[in-house]
């Protein structure tokens, strides 16, 4: 769950709409917070507050529900909603996006904590998903080594940030710069 990805979400989907359809996209999950069942430090709070703050100063437009803070407890642990992907994705690949959607929309506008699985189960229940599957998924070895198998993908394609985006052209690898707030200097990099 980065901040950063909600706040990039906008420009990203202005982009794919302007993709030739010559591009696959897929999606590697960086991981970004180990599990954890520790509640986020103080300072760790007031660093992601003030994150979401210069998001919303870079980014204009771009909606946070601080009241996550109050209500909810956090945990710095995003590999629970990560597997939650993975576990939908399993099922119909074609959901996968729709799931990160409801994950971004239940933390950032909702004050859902998303490192928790009853917050994740709730969410893939509104997708036309066997839920019974999707709960024993979540949290399997299997699911669990597919997305140590994203974040070493990431690893090796020199990943350090999130959101990032890469090019595979031709067995080569460009790393295209990020605009959060203009679509065509993104696709300008891409099919250039």
């Amino acid at each position: 769950m980065c901040s950063w990805c909600w706040g990039f979400n906008k420009t990203w989907k202005k982009v794919q709409k302007l993709l030739p359809n010559s591009i696959n996209v897929y999606y590697v999950l960086g991981g970004l917070a180990p599990d954890s069942s520790e509640v986020m430090p103080n300072e760790m709070r007031e660093y992601v507050q003030a994150n979401w703050k210069k998001i919303q100063e870079k980014i204009p437009n771009t909606e946070f529900n601080y009241d996550f803070w109050k209500e909810c407890t956090p945990i710095r642990a995003t590999y629970p909603a990560c597997r939650a992907v993975i576990a939908c994705k399993n099922q119909n690949p074609e959901l996968e996006i729709k799931m990160i959607d409801l994950i971004q929309q239940a933390y950032y506008l909702e004050a859902r904590n998303p490192s928790k699985d009853s917050t994740l189960i709730e969410l893939a229940s509104t997708l036309n998903l066997n839920i019974e599957q999707f709960t024993r998924d979540l949290n399997t070895k299997v699911t669990q080594q597919k997305l140590l198998d994203d974040t070493t993908l990431a690893k090796s394609l020199s990943i350090n940030g999130f959101p990032s985006l890469v090019l595979r052209k031709n067995n080569s690898i460009q790393h295209i710069k990020i605009d959060y707030n203009q679509p065509k200097l993104i696709i300008n990099q891409i099919i250039t």
